[in-house]
């Protein structure tokens, strides 16, 4: 691809969230978050420390963050006089960790463009940059590349289909070598990329792994919620969207399972989804920001604790018995590992064929893969008895157990390769 070809692509696609912005507030913020941007970013940077290290990590939202919080929080510990400048493409991670104790400075990434890579380049002066998973804007790859600033790619897939091994790929394979040193997750990423770079390539593992174990050896209590669930059996139905939630109504109704109460966090928490959600569960349902205002003044049937924020559902994995992990019913399923951190056997749709954790856990018995609602009652049946989920929760945890390691791998290297940090 043309690098003028690129440009309009990206430039097209940067003018498409500035036109939602108009009537979707997610855009909205991702258009505000850059307004007079470096700007902020020269009043931000006053106070850099010039003789000290500078790290930049960009995430591309939530998700990515929480791949390379381990290394960022492994490398503070290591070299406490680190400054630390922490990214992010979309509001979704932004608006969350916007005041992330351990980075010194949290800034949106601003579209790419050379003007704008040469300007934050500028402004930060990083002595190292790590990109995590997915992230590949070619100019400021370049730029880093040009500057030799040590770059770094972690927790990366790769697969088949991806650009980088297609004819039309040559500027993807070009990003490529712009890393000092690429980890990636599996094998098979190993090879794809191996066979067409370069530049060094190290299987580390997935650095979630290690982030899921931390958060489950240091449970939270929420008490408000021990006490809605009581000495009932509980699905944790985690990252949901509506043709998931289709599913759960069925579960909800069904004779045999009116034990069960459900903790159920969609993976869109607007307004709109969480009204839509009540009224499909007609009245059955009891907000988690009505908890506190609620506690015993009696909160009646209630069997549904409807999770409207963001941030918490990883810790409330440790009430399931079972879990339903959300997005396989569409462009693929969400986070299994913050589950079964907790020994909890997993059910999840069809869309995971391309998620490793998941083809282990199936294989296993430590996960289940359903189509539909039938099968979703049918796996229900089979794990509502408490040895089959004592059972299946033991073989979802050694896929915790088997692929810890990987921050300590990174990190590790990191601080190896290079002498600035």
């Amino acid at each position: 691809m043309a690098v003028w070809l690129y440009n309009l692509i990206t430039g097209t696609y940067f003018l498409s969230i500035k036109l939602a912005a108009l009537f979707s507030e997610k855009a909205k913020l991702w258009v505000f978050g850059r307004q007079d941007y470096f700007k902020k970013l020269e009043t931000a940077f006053q106070k850099k420390d010039k003789n000290k290290p500078l790290l930049w990590m960009h995430c591309a939202s939530l998700g990515e963050f929480e791949q390379g919080r381990t290394v960022l929080e492994t490398l503070r510990k290591e070299q406490p006089t680190i400054q630390i400048f922490l990214t992010f493409f979309s509001p979704s991670g932004f608006e969350i960790r916007k005041n992330y104790p351990v980075a010194d400075w949290i800034f949106y990434l601003p579209s790419d463009t050379a003007s704008h890579a040469e300007k934050l380049l500028d402004i930060v002066q990083p002595t190292m940059s790590i990109f995590v998973k997915y992230e590949f804007w070619y100019h400021y790859l370049s730029t880093l590349k040009k500057r030799q600033i040590p770059t770094f790619l972690i927790a990366a897939i790769f697969r088949k289909k991806h650009p980088f091994f297609q004819w039309y790929g040559g500027m993807h394979r070009e990003m490529l070598t712009c890393f000092t040193k690429i980890f990636v997750q599996d094998q098979s990423s190993l090879e794809l990329v191996s066979s067409v770079t370069k530049n060094p390539v190290l299987l580390a593992g997935d650095t979630r792994v290690d982030r899921v174990a931390e958060i489950a050896k240091t449970p939270v209590e929420f008490p408000l919620v021990k006490e809605f669930c009581g000495e009932n059996p509980i699905l944790v139905c985690g990252s949901t969207w509506p043709e998931d939630e289709k599913l759960i109504h069925h579960f909800v109704q069904a004779p045999e399972f009116q034990k069960w109460k459900i903790i159920l966090a969609p993976h869109d928490i607007q307004s709109a989804r969480i009204q839509a959600i009540e009224r499909q569960f007609q009245g059955d349902v009891l907000r988690f920001s009505q908890l506190e205002k609620q506690a015993g003044q009696g909160r009646g049937p209630a069997r549904i604790l409807l999770i409207d924020n963001i941030g918490i559902l990883s810790k409330l994995y440790r009430f399931a018995q079972v879990a339903y992990i959300g997005g396989g019913f569409g462009t693929g399923i969400h986070n299994t590992l913050e589950a079964i951190a907790y020994s909890v056997p997993v059910i999840f749709g069809p869309n995971h064929e391309k998620f490793a954790e998941a083809l282990w856990l199936k294989e296993h018995s430590g996960g289940f893969s359903i189509q539909n609602e039938k099968e979703l009652l049918d796996i229900m049946q089979f794990l509502q008895v408490e040895n089959n989920a004592k059972s299946s929760g033991v073989k979802a945890f050694e896929y915790i157990q088997l692929n810890q390691g990987a921050t300590k791998i990174v990190t590790r290297e990191l601080l190896q390769l290079s002498n600035r940090v």
